[in-house]
């Protein structure tokens, strides 16, 4: 009975996902599910992200928190519409509750989508939310074993941010190790190694995602 719920459960979630796609594809929106660990710094990459793509790009927000609405509101401080998404306790959010959470937004019409998904490396890899990108952040601090840890996450990614490069030499962080994990898990994998304090690799990683997104106007 079980697995026939959760069956039901990833079957209807993708059902979602595919009529969001259709959705954001005619509305020529590229949409970024942004996961990783509570602190990892995600909050922090896309607030540099849109600190960079804000004056050539109309960018729309969704944050995803168990409870509160404390990045929502660094978002909002920016100029960016935003809206909240609590999930009361729950480890992910699913094509759903996206849904609901674009009908908050008025007469929208975005170039870029960036959601934040809640963090967690583990449970957010199995939902589909009708992103085009999948990113994973990872900071220097959590350590270098977290793509052989987890790694359903970083296979399911397209783009792994390492953030907080800036404190590599504090941790004994080894970076080999970490290219190794993913050429042997997710060899298609997009590594970006950022700091978000220095600015360190987001005019790169900004680029990438600019050129994604035209590239699917184009598509």
């Amino acid at each position: 009975m079980e697995i026939k719920v959760l069956r039901n459960i990833f079957e209807s979630n993708i059902k979602q996902s595919d009529e969001l796609k259709k959705i954001f594809k005619n509305k020529g929106t590229y949409v970024v599910n942004i996961m990783g660990s509570p602190g990892a710094g995600k909050t922090s990459v896309i607030v540099e992200l849109i600190k960079k793509l804000k004056d050539e790009l109309k960018i729309g927000v969704i944050e995803a928190d168990c409870e509160g609405k404390i990045d929502a509101e660094k978002i909002n401080s920016l100029g960016i519409p935003v809206v909240q998404l609590n999930s009361g306790g729950a480890c992910h959010i699913e094509a759903a509750s996206v849904d609901k959470a674009m009908n908050n937004f008025e007469n929208w019409a975005f170039d870029l989508i960036l959601i934040e998904n809640i963090g967690n490396l583990v449970c957010p890899s199995d939902f589909e939310i009708g992103e085009d990108l999948r990113m994973v952040v990872l900071s220097i601090p959590e350590g270098d074993d977290k793509v052989a840890k987890y790694p359903k996450m970083f296979y399911t990614c397209d783009v792994m941010v390492i953030s907080k490069f800036d404190v590599k030499d504090y941790f004994n962080y080894n970076m080999q190790r970490v290219l190794t994990d993913v050429q042997r898990v997710n060899p298609k994998m997009e590594v970006f190694p950022v700091s978000c304090t220095t600015g360190y690799g987001i005019d790169k990683l900004s680029k990438f995602i600019k050129d994604k997104i035209f590239e699917k106007k184009l598509s």
